[in-house]
């Protein structure tokens, strides 16, 4: 059966942002308080996941927000203010390390529908935005079971991951640029959550 991967897409990104969490908050807090036990755990039910240790102590000890985007609950429900590219329905789905969907991603390459070879533009407009909501679906399955948990500008992000073997630690989205997703590395070895805090993600990128 022939996937409709318009369809598909527009499912896909329907909860990918959560329109009031996306918007800047009438009131800034520039290091909210921390949550409760009770708050992360109603947070953690809500949205299918088990928080990290050390984002979870962070979020108990230090602060809701900060220098990530900020954990809050407003009437979206649990979600994080100022972060408009988590899809909180892949949240629950182990995030894939980028060594298993790189075959994929030259076959879908090669694949993209090039003009000459159709007979007509009508013809050639259908394939090519098929194939498009492809590559959406694709780029946002790259980041299933991660919160973008910093935005770095320039279209760049901190993820953090929540859920599969990867669970817990970081990694750089610079597909703005340079199409990879990166882990951000210490010393040669994943770097923990607390010890980003306190570094540069630029610093950190293992490439």
């Amino acid at each position: 059966m022939t996937t409709d991967w318009i369809a598909e897409y527009r499912r896909m990104t329907q909860r990918r942002r959560f329109e009031e969490l996306s918007r800047t908050p009438a009131r800034q807090v520039a290091s909210p308080p921390p949550l409760s036990e009770a708050e992360i755990r109603e947070t953690e039910a809500e949205l299918g996941i088990t928080f990290p240790d050390q984002y979870r102590e962070y979020l108990l000890l230090q602060s809701a927000g900060g220098a990530v985007n900020r954990l809050c609950r407003s009437a979206a429900g649990w979600g994080w203010h100022g972060d408009s590219s988590t899809n909180y329905d892949l949240l629950t789905t182990d995030f894939p390390h980028p060594d298993s969907y790189g075959a994929y991603e030259d076959e879908l390459d090669a694949r993209e529908p090039l003009k000459q070879d159709f007979p007509d533009h009508g013809a050639y407009r259908a394939a090519w935005e098929q194939w498009d909501a492809e590559y959406g679906v694709f780029q946002e399955r790259k980041t299933s079971g991660a919160v973008f948990i910093q935005e770095n500008g320039c279209g760049f992000s901190t993820l953090l991951v929540v859920t599969g073997p990867h669970r817990g630690s970081l990694w750089f989205d610079g597909r703005a640029t340079c199409d990879l997703i990166l882990p951000l590395n210490l010393g040669g070895q994943p770097v923990s959550f607390m010890d980003w805090l306190a570094r540069d993600s630029m610093s950190l990128v293992g490439w």
